[in-house]
């Protein structure tokens, strides 16, 4: 998914003329954390439908009771468009409180002495993936990093297996040649996901949203965590501060 530098507020779309207006209403773009319940409701629902949890009305578990929530929403018609979740050191007593940490060993990445900074449950609305949506995320996100003097960014990314899993169980054994951490820093899934040779080129299919992390200069923590509730594979990406590419610094000034 293609990055660009983004204010605070960006001007996404303009609409007809509407009744005596000379002048067509600009829609924007506005991103910011939210402890307002109805709000953070609005945005469970939000997160419900775009990963098609048709079976409950929304998305909702114990991490959001101590996460924050950051909501990108359009300023006309004041729907949420765009969602991110965010654990941090300081809103956990220990690594064992992490979201990671119920799908993970994560011991084995958590240094003393360092912030770590969970981000999760990130989605978009179908209608808004230009990449304004996910950059305005991105900002909050690198702002809040700097303001607070995070040293890591991890958390659980997810590969689809709609397909009953061939496809990322091929990401993974891409992932696993040249993209995963050294034997040092590996997390163990408590559900691993099975492993087979398959025939299919998985670097095609890596998700945007890992795809994004990759180029950033994020790791792979490992093999990949089979999560049947939500029917994806997930792996733990670990990104330190220091190891951010250039080009993705902008999103962090």
């Amino acid at each position: 998914m293609t990055m660009t530098g983004l204010s605070h507020e960006q001007t996404q779309t303009s609409l007809p003329y509407i009744g005596s207006l000379t002048k067509p209403l600009e829609s924007k773009l506005i991103a910011s954390f939210s402890k307002d319940p109805n709000e953070i409701y609005r945005a469970q629902v939000f997160r419900a439908k775009v990963f098609n949890l048709t079976e409950i009305s929304h998305d909702k578990d114990p991490f959001d009771d101590i996460c924050l929530h950051l909501i990108v929403k359009d300023s006309l018609s004041n729907s949420i468009v765009g969602y991110s979740r965010i654990i941090t050191s300081d809103l956990v007593s220990s690594p064992d409180e992490f979201y990671s940490a119920s799908e993970f060993d994560i011991a084995p990445i958590i240094k003393p002495n360092y912030r770590y900074m969970e981000i999760g449950r990130t989605s978009v609305d179908p209608n808004y993936r230009s990449g304004a949506v996910i950059g305005l995320i991105w900002s909050q996100i690198g702002q809040y990093m700097n303001e607070h003097r995070i040293d890591y960014l991890m958390g659980c990314a997810s590969i689809s297996m709609q397909d009953g899993g061939a496809k990322a169980i091929a990401v993974i054994n891409y992932l696993r040649e040249s993209h995963f951490t050294d034997s040092s820093s590996r997390t163990t899934p408590k559900i691993p996901l099975p492993q087979f040779d398959i025939n299919i080129d998985g670097k095609q299919h890596v998700p945007a949203l890992l795809k994004t992390y990759l180029r950033m200069g994020a790791k792979v923590c490992g093999e990949a965590f089979l999560d049947q509730h939500f029917n994806v594979a997930d792996v733990v990406i670990l990104l330190a501060k220091e190891d951010i590419k250039p080009r993705y610094l902008r999103h962090f000034s």
